[in-house]
């Protein structure tokens, strides 16, 4: 993937100036640029504190070849929603981490997307842009260079990366909508658990109420359930999750955060939707996909 930048005015001094304002390239990166003489002017290598004059073109190689070494390839079907030369975006199914742990080495969404790699020859680092919880499906983004990981990562802090979850949850809620604002941190003596204290970080959820109902079938009656949409405006771990029980509604199968259901094997989210801005086109992508099956069977 190159970057292009013509000269048609005196805006900026050197070429230093054009990597930093005009595309926004981290020190972290730059570094590596120089390094691997991957700056380019007027089709030949040069130095980043050269000047610039109308005409010239300043072009980015950003293909470096690099390995995640301790990712493991293996296949596995991916739902790919889209791809192009920047991302991957794939339909994660329920009961895969996106990365890989001491107890799940091979069966990560991260091993199949680095088996796919090799199959196109994308020699590049296994680089997703969101996380979701290994029972959380839905939508998750891999970067396919360190420059298009930094621009998404940097739309996420100024909220310009739009991420949207449908859950259901436990009880009927009595709003329409509302916002969520309550800080989180560790669980003290716990690596996984989150919990609401006042010396977190500060996290905020959006939801609107879809519909409540009230669930029955053979084995259990009148089961009052919430159909809702959550929108993110922080990205903390677990939050979403978190912010339900401390609203006493949480979401339906969580049994970290609430309870064990006979209706679902799993918590009842799912990552529905994300809107962004392509970091090179400046073209907004919106993709947007249908409930799983498992949550489905409950709500409908």
């Amino acid at each position: 993937m190159n970057l292009k930048y013509k000269v048609t005015n005196n805006k900026y001094f050197n070429i230093k100036e054009i990597l930093k304002s005009y595309f926004q390239i981290s020190d972290r990166l730059l570094v590596k640029l120089k390094k691997n003489k991957k700056i380019f002017l007027n089709n030949l290598t040069t130095y980043i504190n050269k000047t610039v004059v109308i005409g010239d073109e300043i072009s980015v190689n950003l293909d470096f070849e690099e390995e995640s070494k301790n990712i493991i390839a293996k296949y596995m079907p991916l739902d790919i929603l889209f791809e192009d030369s920047s991302f991957l975006i794939i339909n994660k199914p329920a009961g895969l981490p996106i990365h890989p742990s001491i107890l799940h080495f091979e069966d990560t969404i991260s091993n199949g997307v680095k088996y796919y790699f090799n199959s196109i020859n994308l020699k590049t680092k296994i680089r997703p842009v969101m996380r979701l919880d290994k029972d959380t499906s839905g939508i998750v983004i891999f970067a396919k260079n360190e420059y298009i990981q930094e621009a998404l990562i940097k739309q996420m802090k100024n909220k310009s990366f739009k991420k949207e979850y449908y859950a259901i949850l436990e009880g009927h809620l009595e709003t329409k909508n509302g916002i969520i604002n309550a800080p989180i941190s560790r669980k003290e003596n716990s690596i996984i658990e989150r919990e609401i204290n006042s010396k977190g970080d500060i996290a905020i959820t959006n939801f609107e109420l879809i519909n409540n109902y009230t669930f029955s079938n053979s084995l259990i009656k009148n089961k009052k359930l919430s159909f809702v949409k959550f929108y993110l405006e922080t990205g903390r771990t677990h939050q979403i999750r978190v912010h339900s029980k401390y609203i006493n509604h949480p979401i339906l199968g969580d049994s970290l955060y609430g309870n064990k259901s006979e209706l679902i094997s799993r918590q009842a989210l799912h990552a529905y939707k994300i809107s962004f801005i392509h970091p090179i086109s400046k073209k907004q992508i919106v993709i947007e996909i249908d409930l799983p099956d498992d949550m489905k069977k409950v709500i409908l």
